[in-house]
């Protein structure tokens, strides 16, 4: 790799390691977890550098290769353990309701399938279109819309106290 894309992956890394991480966050449900899945994607486009950045927009590529990479490495078994759902004691007003909002949203995209999540992160978090998730995770567009539509419904059976949460607060501190 010559400097000038050194300096660019090194500027690029620095850059958008954290909203990678955040992504990665969303889609694992566990801080280790996102920091592994960010290196691998990194290190996944470190060589390729030159050429993504000649293609056009970098970030758009490493997002994708994310996505790609989070459900390899759940297809490829390093499952880890499902989370267990421990209900909050809601009886006193809680100053840090956002917190367990965030917690309880945690908890249940962790009982998607990793491409159900991907799709609910792409559509609800990063607010795409359904043809952008569809073009980022390489289907059709009914694919990003009945992966959206089980997902939904999943959570909704699974964790019906998702309804009541106020997304609201946290939305106004993004």
């Amino acid at each position: 790799m010559t400097v000038d894309a050194e300096d660019s992956f090194a500027s690029y890394v620095r850059d958008r390691t954290a909203a990678l991480s955040r992504i990665a966050y969303l889609l694992t449900g566990d801080r280790h977890l996102a920091e592994d899945l960010v290196q691998e994607t990194l290190l996944g486009v470190v060589g390729r550098w030159r050429r993504i950045v000649a293609d056009g927009d970098p970030d758009a590529y490493v997002r994708r290769a994310l996505y790609h990479q989070h459900i390899s490495f759940w297809r490829r078994g390093r499952r880890r353990p499902s989370l267990v759902y421990e209900p909050a004691d809601r009886s006193i007003p809680d100053p840090t309701a956002t917190v367990a909002d965030g917690l309880t949203l945690r908890r249940a995209l962790a009982r998607l399938a990793p491409g159900q999540r991907a799709v609910l992160v792409l559509r609800f978090y990063e607010d795409r279109t359904e043809e952008e998730v569809a073009e980022l995770l390489g289907c059709r567009v009914g694919t990003v819309k009945s992966q959206t539509r089980d997902a939904l419904a999943r959570l909704r059976r699974m964790a019906p106290e998702l309804v009541e949460l106020d997304f609201s607060r946290a939305e106004a501190g993004r």
